[in-house]
């Protein structure tokens, strides 16, 4: 379940917050202790870590105190919990009582899953965190507007979502800020890319869609504005492989007699961005691509410390994919 807490009573329950996007996660549990103010006033808020509790601060933290008979008790990062803290953490979980209104959060991930489990098995209340896929950041943009009461077309959700990239705390932001800045609470495609002039042009991802349509001067320009404008070298290779692999994945699916949302979904893109593929997919042949994921491989062990020059090591990654498009457009 995706969104605010729906529990209609937090004293007395469990929320068992699970996964690894963080953002979703912190809300989550935002939202269920502004219920649970709502219910108990006066009740004590604790916010615990796992990896600093012991038998008697747990005991504590989730019991009355002389100041407050009411407790929220938020216990985060179960993954990093004393094993020898299990049995005390189920045995709370099971029968939390009518003056406990309790949270436990699991960032997703094998570490504490037997702990995790057994706390499912109580059948709490539970609040799934996903990580959002890039197919879903256009849709996860027009939910943060109408979470704001603001309205937005789907057009300048995408458009939103190329300026500022994939990361949600910043798509948040940009929301945020848009919504303070308009007066009727409306954000357009026009507002979007004029707020955000220039920031989608120094993207990874913008040196990544030059260099697969074989814009040499265009594709190295922006890369070295790019780098000047403080754009992380791994983000720029991160981008390269992300959008080779897209490419290749749409090779291999685009015939299967797929629908376009079919498809979208299969290749891991929204569903926009097929039009573009099929636009790169004349002049890409599978081998092709194969050679300059590798490149890009080199490329990424390089910034990330094999080399002492990660514009040089990304130059010459930008490079092999433009030689690598027009070898592949001299075989058809």
């Amino acid at each position: 379940m995706l969104g605010p807490v729906q529990n209609s009573r937090c004293f007395g329950s469990v929320l068992l917050i699970t996964g690894p996007e963080s953002l979703l996660a912190e809300r989550a549990v935002t939202d269920f202790i502004t219920q649970a103010q709502a219910e108990r006033p006066d009740a004590a808020v604790s916010r615990l870590e796992s990896a600093e509790l012991d038998g008697g601060t747990l005991a504590e933290a989730t019991g009355a105190s002389l100041f407050a008979t009411a407790t929220i008790a938020v216990i985060n990062d179960l993954a990093e919990m004393p094993p020898e803290l299990f049995d005390q953490v189920v045995e709370l979980a099971s029968a939390p009582g009518e003056d406990l209104a309790l949270a436990l959060v699991h960032g997703g991930g094998v570490k504490g899953k037997g702990l995790l489990d057994r706390v499912r098995k109580l059948r709490p209340e539970i609040v799934d965190c996903p990580t959002i896929k890039t197919w879903e950041l256009g849709r996860f943009v027009g939910n943060e507007v109408r979470r704001q009461r603001g309205k937005i077309s789907p057009e300048a959700a995408e458009a939103l979502v190329q300026a500022v990239g994939s990361n949600t705390r910043a798509l948040a932001g940009a929301v945020r800020q848009l919504l303070d800045d308009s007066a009727d609470q409306v954000i357009t495609e026009t507002t979007v890319r004029r707020y955000f002039a220039g920031r989608a042009e120094v993207s990874g991802f913008a040196v990544a869609d030059a260099a697969l349509a074989g814009h040499a001067e265009e594709a190295l320009g922006k890369l070295r504005w790019a780098m000047s404008a403080g754009v992380g070298a791994p983000q720029v290779t991160s981008a390269l492989a992300g959008n080779l692999r897209g490419l290749g994945k749409y090779l291999g699916a685009r015939d299967l007699g797929m629908g376009n949302a079919d498809l979208a979904r299969e290749i891991g893109v929204p569903p926009w961005k097929l039009k573009d593929l099929a636009r790169l997919a004349r002049d890409w042949r599978p081998e092709a691509i194969a050679d300059a994921i590798q490149a890009v491989a080199v490329a990424d062990a390089q910034v990330k410390g094999a080399s002492g020059d990660a514009g040089f090591a990304l130059e010459q990654a930008v490079l092999t994919i433009l030689r690598c498009r027009e070898q592949s457009r001299a075989r058809r």
